[in-house]
């Protein structure tokens, strides 16, 4: 069954778009980045930055939904969630998770040029004094750059295992230190990283050139507060992406609803604008379950997205389904996506066929 997705990409997608067939069909769907490359930046690793792509793909997928679908506002998708609009056939909403400098000085310009608006949804790490980068990249970064460490070690009741040559099995390493790591509030993330960095043999200054490096930093580093209220200036909405971005379902209750809670209103005072959405970090159904759906309802939000496919008119608004958008996505199949048949087709097939 596996053969079906090659199939789908290079053959039915192309010839469905190319007919029109997929905008006929077209549903309502929201679209979700994670930001753009930086024009000149080198890609270095591609399972790292399959999340952002770039600035030619993004304008092309702009345009092509300029031609074909119909792209809403946020505040327009906010009326008609409060029963004020109706959307319009084919609407498309564009998001974009982890508030990355680059969603600024690239993204934002692109969009304006294109006569479009987006939601940023953000971090509390946006609202801190220095500049800095999200916990789990400066883990993945880490791990990756790090010698071979022979033997694990234990830090507050969690296994850090020996570190291997292998980069997939260091990736491995680094999805399930996210979990575990989760547990924890921001500051002791911050202090594993701390540590780690001493244990792994990472030189002082290791991620100094991350931050300072024109380049490197529009990829890596997150928006500043003032980043913010620029971003809202060029007629950008904002929402709230937690205050640190862990795996949520990991979290004790406590913890999972500041982490909630305080983003929603620590952003609207940076800001002085209303902050009505909320994705959840990582938004799969592994990392949200129905406690997380209820937090983010008590907190005061109007909608909380996911990265999972669904119909959007069907779903209840605190879990709302997002196409979420990679670096190997084809024009052809961005539109798949993007007008729904791609879902259609998963839940016909078997999803794991299509995997």
């Amino acid at each position: 069954m596996r053969v079906l997705s090659p199939i789908l990409r290079q053959l039915v997608y192309p010839t469905l778009s190319k007919a029109g067939y997929l905008r006929s069909r077209a549903v309502a769907n929201v679209v979700t980045y994670h930001g753009l490359l930086p024009e000149g930046y080198r890609v270095a690793d591609t399972f790292l930055d399959n999340t952002l792509i770039t600035i030619e793909s993004f304008r092309a997928q702009l345009r092509m939904l300029k031609e074909r679908y119909n792209v809403i506002s946020p505040d327009r998708f906010r009326g008609w969630l409060n029963g004020m609009e109706e959307l319009p056939e084919r609407a498309v909403l564009l998001t974009c998770d982890d508030g990355l400098l680059n969603n600024l000085t690239v993204m934002a310009r692109v969009l304006q040029e294109e006569g479009m608006q987006c939601v940023f949804f953000v971090t509390g790490a946006s609202l801190e004094p220095a500049p800095r980068m999200l916990w789990y990249i400066e883990l993945y970064l880490m791990l990756m750059a790090c010698r071979i460490q022979t033997f694990p070690r234990e830090w507050n009741g969690i296994q850090i295992p020996a570190i291997e040559d292998d980069a997939i099995l260091r990736r491995s390493q680094w999805l399930r230190l996210i979990d575990d790591l989760s547990v924890f509030d921001a500051m002791q993330r911050g202090e594993f990283l701390q540590e780690a960095q001493h244990w792994w043999e990472l030189a002082l200054d290791w991620k100094a050139q991350h931050l300072s490096d024109s380049l490197l930093s529009q990829r890596f580093q997150v928006l500043s507060a003032d980043d913010l209220r620029h971003l809202v200036d060029t007629g950008m909405t904002i929402g709230a992406h937690t205050l640190s971005h862990p795996q949520l379902c990991r979290q004790p209750r406590d913890l999972a609803c500041r982490e909630i809670s305080d983003c929603r209103s620590r952003l609207e005072n940076c800001t002085g604008r209303a902050v009505w959405g909320l994705a959840y970090p990582f938004g799969n159904p592994g990392a949200v379950a129905e406690r997380e759906v209820r937090l983010a309802q008590e907190a005061g939000y109007e909608c909380a997205f996911m990265n999972v496919p669904g119909r959007l008119r069907e779903c209840n608004r605190f879990s709302l389904p997002r196409v979420h958008v990679t670096a190997d996505m084809s024009l052809e199949g961005y539109e798949a996506h993007v007008s729904g048949f791609h879902e259609r087709i998963q839940r016909k097939l078997g999803r794991q066929s299509l995997t």
